[in-house]
């Protein structure tokens, strides 16, 4: 807990004895105003002869000059007391108005402190919705309404994403545990059961790892901690994607087209690799027998491009975004063994540590286009 604070000048007592100290300047320079123009004015005495007597209402006779001079003080002094009063009275009438509308200005601000106080995991859809005027008041809590929306769509993202890297670890290892608890229930068990055992633990571990791995980089990326700045050539991470491939697609005979013209960027070469080997792998994964992957390296104005297509089961154009959220899987697999549902969210991040942006098209006969746009080495 934090230490309690003694006397604390909120805005509203600052606005307040600032309001009261204007008008208590704005009074004290009027009196001035109005004692100069009276000591200027009250001269009649002047324009009268040297020598000259006032007869006065009781009958007291003075000289016009002195006359004058008591008119003047009597004046001077009358302004000065009265003057004094009224800034008195106007400067509480006005500290305590002043009090009253800045504070009644300032009740958006306390709910918007209140509100921030009482926000949690629970309470995060709890909006603030100022109806008043249309200022900087309203300004302020429209931005914290908006930050509000965006922090319970982060929120929900996150829990989601929990909740589905949960899920999807949970498979193997219940797997895993559930081949390990019949095999050893089997007094019976031999040797080859034993080696089947194995190699289905082995198959769900590296299947565990591989989920492993790609949280890890997907963290890394969004995170943008550690990052190299190297020169890197888009083109390089295709083709060491495509050789890890060629078994897979050489088994389900695919034809791959590449045109691979410089494309150099200043980023981490192990992220851009991973970024290429993932638009392989999906290409590859998402495709069907004896289908086509064509990819294609290049640079223009100020931006390098790398476009990965391939043919295979059809994608509506509307469901192409929610691709890049973690753990989303466009349709059936139909050539490759389930993934993670984890590779275009790394691309996407990476692409974004990295400057660039990332963009997919469904084609019409089926398949899909990726097109990823980094700033040129020369203009990083």
């Amino acid at each position: 807990m934090p230490a309690r604070r003694g006397f604390r000048p909120t805005l509203r007592l600052r606005l307040t004895l600032l309001n009261g100290v204007l008008l208590v300047g704005a009074g004290i320079l009027l009196m001035l105003v109005a004692w100069l123009v009276v000591n200027a004015v009250l001269h009649p005495a002047d324009e009268l002869a040297p020598g000259t007597v006032v007869r006065l209402a009781d009958g007291q006779q003075l000289d016009a000059r002195q006359w004058q001079e008591s008119v003047l003080s009597a004046a001077q002094t009358e302004l000065t007391v009265k003057g004094l009063v009224a800034v008195l009275a106007i400067s509480v009438v006005g500290v305590l108005g002043a009090y009253a509308v800045v504070g009644r200005a300032l009740r958006p601000l306390h709910h918007v402190t209140a509100t921030a106080r009482k926000l949690g995991g629970e309470t995060l859809d709890q909006r603030i919705r100022y109806t008043g005027a249309d200022d900087e008041v309203a300004e302020l809590a429209d931005t914290f309404d908006a930050m509000l929306d965006r922090l319970g769509a982060a929120f929900t993202a996150q829990q989601r994403f929990v909740a589905n890297a949960s899920h999807e670890l949970r498979t193997p290892l219940a797997v895993m545990r559930t081949e390990i608890d019949v095999t050893l229930s089997d007094p019976a068990v031999d040797t080859a059961e034993l080696k089947r055992m194995a190699t289905v633990v082995r198959d769900a571990s590296e299947r565990a790892n591989a989920l492993v791995d790609a949280l890890l980089m997907l963290a890394r990326s969004e995170g943008r901690t550690g990052l190299r700045n190297e020169p890197v050539d888009l083109g390089t991470g295709v083709l060491g994607a495509l050789s890890a491939m060629d078994h897979e697609v050489r088994r389900i005979k695919l034809a791959v087209d590449t045109r691979l013209d410089p494309a150099p960027v200043i980023g981490d070469p192990s992220l851009l690799d991973r970024l290429a080997g993932n638009l392989i792998e999906n290409a590859v994964r998402y495709n069907h027998l004896g289908g086509q992957i064509w990819v294609e390296s290049r640079h223009d104005g100020e931006y390098a491009r790398l476009m990965v297509g391939n043919t295979g089961f059809k994608v509506d154009q509307a469901d192409v975004p929610g691709l890049f959220e973690p753990f989303r899987r466009g349709g059936r697999e139909r050539t490759g063994a389930r993934g993670s549902g984890l590779g275009l969210s790394i691309v996407r991040a990476v692409c974004v540590a990295h400057g660039g942006t990332v963009g997919a098209v469904a084609l019409p006969g089926g398949g899909m286009e990726v097109t990823i746009a980094l700033p040129l080495a020369s203009e990083r």
